[in-house]
């Protein structure tokens, strides 16, 4: 017990308890030197959010002060300095404001609004970043509180990320898109909650002592204010991970049904959308080539429906039908240009080009040395698909077959080769010209 009691011992390599206390008030407020850093951190992380770079946004978090004043009010709990918590939550209320008002005005000036993945990151958090948030914290306190403050400190900063969500929120205000703004500003909370909690739990495992005796009234009175914080943070977040899970499953059983069913059967799936937000979770699909009859589709939808991650599910099929969905006019290619989806329209076009060629294309050699056995005088042919065109502007298409040889055919030769084309190219409109 001695050695683990040693092994977990936090009080070896501590730092002298007055001098940690300083540093800690002189990090809380925001003038001079922290101020100017907390703008630029500000301006920093708007960019990097906007230009959707990652490299950026981690350097806005390395050179970010807004720990300081969450750090002290953990700090201020733990030793029951309430002068101190207020001090701390004064300076935290101004950084958070002063870091909406400036990410707004830059987000509201910028000429780039677009939605980048950086920005998406930080709307929807979950119980994984209350994890984050407070073990990012723990090691943030303890890098506090020893004399060496070693290489955690950069790590903390950017695990427990706190500029990028209030910049995000800061962008959600500028462009009257609520539901980022809350679910950045919710991120933000979750974090700087957690990180003080954190802060006060190693400060009372450490012992700090307490500024002034603190009546057990007081005492029961925090602890009430934290487990209330604790409840009002885990329960939006835990439901949010819950959401969170049934849509990778959601969208991991969808995959994995449209590779045991079309897949494994060598149908190519040339458009997919899944909706898992709406109140009916969907699933469309159209094929290259495949068209399910009525009943097929309905056993689809009975298979789809088996799975307890899929249950609920609606299933449409766009089928292909000479090069047109059954229910929607136009072909793929146009179908799928007008809709967000997972394939790749350049990918589609040069399949339906294939198709196409392959359509078109005819073995002359071949079809050649079949006529001479019928036609010994037919020396060489070309066959095309060909289009007409009248005075009229009215086209028709034909099976152009352009023949040369020692004598022309007779009117009867020629009736006889182009019946046998007929049937040999498997078309209706073959005609026969003799090569000048």
């Amino acid at each position: 017990m001695k050695k683990i009691t040693d092994i977990l011992n936090l009080k070896e390599g501590e730092d002298d308890r007055e001098k940690t206390l300083e540093t800690v008030k002189k990090n809380i407020s925001f003038k001079g030197a922290n101020l100017w850093i907390l703008a630029c951190a500000i301006i920093v992380a708007s960019v990097g959010l906007n230009v959707n770079s990652t490299a950026v946004i981690i350097g806005a978090m390395l050179i970010s002060p807004l720990m300081g004043p969450i750090v002290g009010a953990g700090f201020a709990l733990g030793i029951y300095d309430f002068s101190l918590l207020k001090k701390s939550l004064r300076n935290l209320l101004n950084a958070t404001a002063v870091s909406l008002v400036v990410s707004t005005l830059y987000f509201y000036l910028s000429p780039f609004k677009e939605v980048q993945s950086e920005l998406l990151a930080r709307t929807a958090p979950n119980i994984y970043d209350i994890l984050i948030a407070f073990f990012g914290g723990v090691v943030g306190v303890i890098a506090v509180t020893r004399s060496e403050k070693g290489n955690p400190v950069p790590g903390v900063a950017i695990a427990t990320a706190l500029m990028p969500p209030l910049c995000t929120a800061g962008y959600g205000i500028a462009t009257a898109q609520w539901s980022f703004f809350l679910g950045a500003f919710y991120l933000y909370c979750i974090n700087c909650v957690f990180i003080g909690i954190a802060t006060f739990l190693i400060i009372k495992y450490l012992n700090y002592p307490a500024v002034k005796q603190i009546d057990e009234k007081h005492q029961k009175r925090v602890k009430y204010t934290i487990a209330f914080l604790i409840t009002a943070m885990l329960a939006p977040s835990s439901y949010l991970a819950y959401s969170l899970y049934r849509e990778q499953q959601f969208k991991k059983n969808v995959n994995l049904f449209i590779d045991d069913e079309f897949g494994s059967k060598g149908y190519t799936v040339v458009y997919k959308k899944t909706d898992f937000n709406s109140p009916n979770k969907k699933l469309e699909l159209a094929f290259l080539s495949k068209r399910f009859s009525p009943e097929e589709i309905k056993d689809l939808k009975n298979r789809l429906n088996r799975n307890k991650y899929l249950m609920g599910t609606k299933l449409q099929i766009r089928q292909d039908s000479t090069d047109r969905f059954n229910d929607i006019k136009g072909d793929i290619l146009s179908q799928i240009k007008s809709s967000e989806n997972e394939m790749n329209v350049k990918d589609v076009k040069i399949v339906q080009l294939e198709k196409e060629l392959k359509k078109n294309k005819f073995d002359s050699r071949q079809i050649l040395s079949e006529i001479r056995t019928l036609f010994p005088n037919v020396n060489s042919l070309s066959i095309a698909k060909s289009s007409l065109i009248n005075y009229k502007d009215s086209t028709a298409t034909i099976t152009a077959v352009i023949y040369d040889g020692s004598k022309s055919l007779t009117p009867q030769e020629n009736e006889k080769l182009r019946k046998w084309l007929n049937t040999r190219l498997s078309v209706k409109d073959a005609a026969i010209f003799k090569r000048q």
